[in-house]
């Protein structure tokens, strides 16, 4: 989100909160919802992606809430696909004569009614071929996963793109992951794999397509998060109607205060950080260890600010329209372990990975007898690898997965030996807090070292970045 972004939904928000009657407040945030995907959305140099990704984020959307819906369709549910098909051929209108408003010059309305109508038509077969829903559901995890790989893996984004350059008579030579960039795939990837696991452990609550789209596509966590859980999430969405009232003193203090942190430290600290932030560009330049070690601390901070701030952005945001979004990051600079650092590191996504990949693979091992030490290794470097490929398919992704997941193990190893001594250790009050400065200072840079992996492009540059920090040449 910019600075303009941010203080629409802002003003917004106080209109939303003082002069909308209540009962509109859901069917309000829906549709802001829908319009903001497309407005947020940046433009691309390929024709028409910059319109048809947010348009497919509502057709997986919509595909997956169908797939975990009740069978029987409600009046509710129809009037909300209506409206959604509504506002993206109001969207395709508007859009050519009001700057701004969407990317860039949308397609022309008669493409994007003939398209929305083979949508339509398609996903109509669909429901009469597919009669077990269940069945299905495993198919749709595997459809988000391929789409995942395709936009994280950068071959296949260049690859995609250059034929997307090809279709549009563009130079497919000139072809970069750039080029595909659907903003918000990623949480809105999480968000429908949630719903659909939920749905088949029995779970998932009944959701209507209206709170369904609007927790999936919720505006102010749309972009970066935080990944909200379905049931809390539509829990502040339906006492929208009876919170009265929504906008007290309160509340804008609250929100307001909070999304002025995220401010200072997104576009105040972060921006002051940038230019020595450790990069592709710069990893090279320092002439001595101690300037490297210069850059990376001042990457490691930040991304800290830069993406806590966003986070406090959003969860402001979010209670200025009052829901009360999850929060994503507890002092993890300040944590004693690497255990503790994730329990405060993009929590509600460590908090996904381990509800979806650390609990039901760590089940399975422990039902196949695997020895406890050997089952705690598959299950955190599994879960941190899934954490890592999250951010992109890449080499260095899989070794900071790697860096992390290894860490963790060892600390259980090492926390599960040591209990005894650290309980009695707390009755010295000075020797344990002596004992829990040292673990912070050594988990600060364990997790400083990991974003050499993080924040460099190749394998080569980061073992090249690595020497340099310890006086190699």
């Amino acid at each position: 989100m910019t600075l303009t972004s941010i203080l629409i939904f802002c003003v917004g928000a106080l209109l939303y909160g003082w002069l909308l009657p209540a009962r509109w407040r859901g069917w309000a945030l829906f549709v802001a919802s829908v319009i903001a995907i497309y407005w947020l959305q940046p433009t691309l140099v390929v024709f028409p992606l910059d319109f048809a990704l947010p348009t497919a984020t509502l057709v997986l959307t919509i595909a997956s809430w169908y797939l975990t819906s009740q069978p029987t369709v409600q009046r509710d549910d129809q009037i909300a696909l209506g409206v959604m098909a509504a506002l993206v051929l109001l969207l395709a209108v508007l859009g050519t004569y009001v700057e701004k408003l969407t990317p860039s010059v949308p397609p022309p309305f008669l493409h994007v009614l003939l398209a929305l109508v083979g949508i339509a038509a398609v996903l109509l077969v669909l429901t009469f071929i597919v009669q077990d829903k269940a069945r299905m559901l495993p198919v749709m995890i595997l459809l988000i996963i391929a789409v995942f790989i395709v936009l994280k893996w950068e071959p296949l984004t260049i690859a995609f793109a250059a034929w997307m350059r090809s279709q549009t008579g563009r130079q497919p030579a000139l072809a970069t992951a750039l080029d595909v960039g659907w903003l918000g795939f990623s949480y809105v990837a999480f968000r429908l794999i949630h719903t659909i696991r939920e749905r088949q452990m029995g779970k998932l609550p009944d959701l209507t397509l209206r709170e369904y789209v609007t927790y999936v596509i919720f505006f102010p966590s749309f972009t970066a998060g935080p990944i909200d859980r379905a049931e809390r999430f539509i829990k502040d969405y339906r006492a929208l109607p009876t919170t009265q009232p929504l906008l007290d003193s309160a509340r804008v203090l609250d929100g307001g205060q909070r999304v002025a942190v995220g401010l200072f430290k997104k576009f105040v600290l972060a921006s002051l950080l940038f230019p020595i932030a450790l990069s592709a560009q710069n990893a090279l330049q320092p002439q001595s260890a101690g300037g490297l070690w210069v850059f990376l601390y001042a990457y490691a901070f930040l991304l800290y600010f830069d993406f806590s701030g966003y986070s406090d952005i959003a969860i402001g945001i979010g209670r200025l329209y009052g829901v009360s979004l999850p929060e994503n990051f507890n002092n993890p600079y300040l944590k004693s372990s690497i255990t503790t650092f994730w329990q405060s590191w993009h929590i509600t996504l460590s908090t996904w990975a381990r509800f979806y990949v650390f609990t039901p693979l760590s089940r399975v091992l422990i039902k196949r007898k695997v020895p406890t030490d050997l089952a705690v290794l598959i299950t955190q470097v599994a879960t941190m690898l899934v954490i890592g490929l999250w951010h992109g398919i890449s080499l260095n992704f899989i070794l900071w997965g790697l860096w992390h997941g290894v860490g963790l193990w060892l600390h259980k190893l090492y926390s599960d030996r040591t209990r005894l001594w650290y309980l009695t250790l707390k009755q010295n009050p000075q020797v344990y807090r002596i004992t829990e400065a040292a673990g912070i200072l050594l988990t600060f840079h364990f997790v400083l070292l990991g974003w050499v992996w993080f924040a460099l492009p190749s394998v080569d540059l980061s073992a090249t970045v690595f020497r340099r920090l310890f006086g190699g040449g």
